[in-house]
């Protein structure tokens, strides 16, 4: 048997599948590096930004593609304004202590998930793709809107990097990051950073949301698996790590879609885990974290 077409496929899949994780770990990453705060709630922006996909689907007339270019700005702006919200109203009031936040980010992931439930319903909602263009290979055709995943998933962790290096407000996070109370003598506004680094974070899973439905169905329960899968990305890569999240989002992502294909998706969630579990023994700080803050 030949084994290219399989191998083939499986790296595009997983290719595909390490660009939505990448978005979706690296907000989480991305909160707890500059907040060390643990957002439970971030599986729930990402499904809204799929929820939001497939309103703009339903509500605008004409072309996909069309709704699916307002879906891809209107819902990370909407989830984004959210969370900052979220931020001002629940999480500023308790000092971001890290116990409390856990408990309270729970508790705005449920009152989510319930006011999607009453109003989107509990049907699973499918989105067209915006464009249905087929790439053809030697042995298959490949969907070329998954293409157009990979490539989009790059250009915002490009302009992730360029942004938080280059740009005043990147400074200011770096500085927040590293000491807050230096970061406050020096007259950065932490606590705005801080609303706007969660609702950042926010935005990136619900563009990976938007990103992800029309391969799959809009839910109001899809938040679990992004959530754990990005937990174990961060886990892996180190804690506040962008690089390690970027490059244990693709170490995972590739892993999951061969092992999906050539064996079963259970095993590769197995996988995953026993993963996490050697990490944890042999290096708790993850690959790519520091043992220790300087």
């Amino acid at each position: 048997m030949d084994i290219a077409p399989y191998l083939l496929l499986a790296t595009l899949e997983g290719l595909v599948q390490a660009s939505v994780l990448m978005l979706t770990a690296l907000g989480l990453s991305l909160v707890f590096g500059v907040m060390r705060v643990v957002n439970v709630a971030h599986g729930e922006f990402y499904m809204l930004g799929a929820v939001g996909g497939w309103l703009c689907g339903a509500l605008i007339p004409g072309h996909p593609a069309l709704s699916f270019a307002v879906a891809l700005i209107a819902a990370p702006l909407l989830v984004g304004a959210l969370a900052a919200t979220a931020d001002w109203a629940v999480l500023k009031r308790i000092h971001y202590n890290p116990e409390a936040t856990i408990v309270s980010t729970i508790g705005i992931s449920y009152i989510i998930q319930q006011l999607t439930l009453m109003s989107f319903g509990p049907d699973a909602r499918a989105v067209d793709p915006p464009f249905y263009t087929t790439l053809r290979f030697p042995w298959f055709g490949y969907s070329s809107y998954k293409f157009f995943v990979i490539a989009a998933a790059l250009a915002l962790v490009g302009a992730l990097w360029l942004a938080m290096k280059r740009s005043r407000f990147g400074l200011m996070m770096r500085a927040t990051q590293y000491d807050r109370e230096t970061a406050l003598n020096f007259g950065i506004p932490v606590n705005r950073v801080y609303s706007a680094v969660f609702a950042v974070g926010a935005m990136l899973a619900a563009v990976a949301g938007v990103l992800v439905v029309p391969n799959q169905q809009a839910h109001y329960l899809m938040g679990h698996d992004p959530l754990l899968m990005s937990f174990i990305v961060v886990i892996v890569g180190g804690l506040g790590s962008i690089p390690g999240t970027i490059a244990a989002a693709v170490l995972i992502g590739l892993s999951d879609g061969l092992i999906s294909v050539f064996f079963s998706p259970t095993l590769a969630k197995i996988v995953s885990t026993l993963f996490v579990a050697l990490v944890l023994v042999f290096r708790p700080q993850g690959l790519f974290g520091k043992a220790g803050r300087e």
